[in-house]
């Protein structure tokens, strides 16, 4: 199978990792449990809420951890050995369900109500900045320390 590069433009450097996040993401979409992502005001930045409908799960059979730039919620319910079912068509079983965040996102807070848990984020704005860089003169050679120190940088 070929794999079809998103980020193969000559001025797009450096893009690897982001190409592997969008396999990843895409690997990702089962379809259960059914998830909203609605985005929030916010004083500064954006402010986004995940809520995911996980009915019959309780709060120890649920997990919420940041692993690698990747939100992972998982569920897993334990089998009641005591009950015997005619029909069963509430879902029981596992499930993990993965979000790729963006550098600089932060989990505020999860919680589980009503058979929905939410997951507050929050990416606050980025500052912008600019960087100048000295050019030398031709033969002049590489840069030294003494080039790096007259680097500035101005905030836009």
């Amino acid at each position: 199978m070929t794999r079809v590069l998103h980020f193969n433009s000559p001025f797009l450097l450096g893009f690897d990792e982001l190409e592997r996040l969008l396999d990843r993401a895409a690997k990702a979409s089962d379809g259960y449990p059914p998830y909203n992502v609605e985005q929030l005001p916010a004083e500064k930045g954006d402010a986004l809420r995940i809520t995911l409908a996980v009915a019959g799960f309780s709060r120890e059979e649920l997990s919420v951890t940041v692993e690698n730039n990747q939100l992972v919620i998982r569920g897993r319910q334990e089998e009641d050995g005591a009950r015997t079912y005619l029909h069963r068509g509430i879902a029981a079983r596992q499930f993990q369900r993965s979000f790729v965040l963006a550098d600089g996102m932060e989990v505020k807070a999860a919680r589980l109500e009503n058979g929905l848990l939410t997951i507050d984020l929050l990416r606050p704005e980025p500052e912008h900045m600019v960087r100048r860089i000295e050019i030398s003169e031709a033969g002049a050679g590489t840069p030294g320390k003494k080039a790096e120190r007259r680097v500035e940088r101005d905030a836009v």
